[in-house]
């Protein structure tokens, strides 16, 4: 397989995989194609790889930005910004994983916290019901968060061991 035929199939791949993991297809392929770049590319550079609009290109560079996956590189004598990814997947892993806790779970306690007390008696099936319900939802985000927690702190030589401990 030539190197743009293995490049443009991992894109594509990569831009499938981010679609099914909440993120939009193009942010993962811009991501994507900065992850397997060896230079850092400009947004020019990255509108003419992907097909894809300078407005497109520029929301998608900043959402990576934003995320702490993408960052912005100067080179003497050009005037055009400059893009690369981090390279260490382990650390996009990290990254992904502390954005996604600041994103989806911060909300979901947010919003726990607010309806666990309900007015209306203990005693009636649907209060009680409700507040069970909602102290079960708390608790199992508790221990996800903890989860996660646990592996955005963890050094890669501790994570992959447990990772591999859990396949066999």
């Amino acid at each position: 397989m030539k190197l743009k035929e293995g490049k443009d199939k991992f894109i594509q791949a990569w831009g499938t995989l981010g679609s099914n993991w909440g993120i939009s297809r193009t942010m993962a392929q811009v991501h994507a194609l900065l992850l397997v770049s060896a230079a850092p590319l400009s947004a020019d550079d990255i509108m003419e790889e992907l097909q894809i609009s300078r407005g497109n290109a520029n929301l998608n560079i900043r959402a990576l930005i934003d995320w702490g996956l993408v960052w912005k590189e100067h080179k003497a004598g050009e005037r055009r910004e400059f893009f690369t990814a981090e390279k260490d997947i382990y650390k996009v892993f990290r990254q992904v994983v502390k954005e996604r806790r600041k994103r989806e779970l911060e909300p979901v306690f947010k919003v726990l916290d607010e309806v666990r007390v309900v007015e209306g008696d203990q005693k009636q099936a649907d209060v009680k019901a409700f507040t069970e319900t909602i102290t079960g939802i708390r608790k199992f985000a508790t221990k996800a968060d903890k989860a996660l927690e646990t592996v955005s702190r963890a050094e890669e030589s501790w994570f992959l061991s447990t990772l591999m401990k859990l396949m066999n």
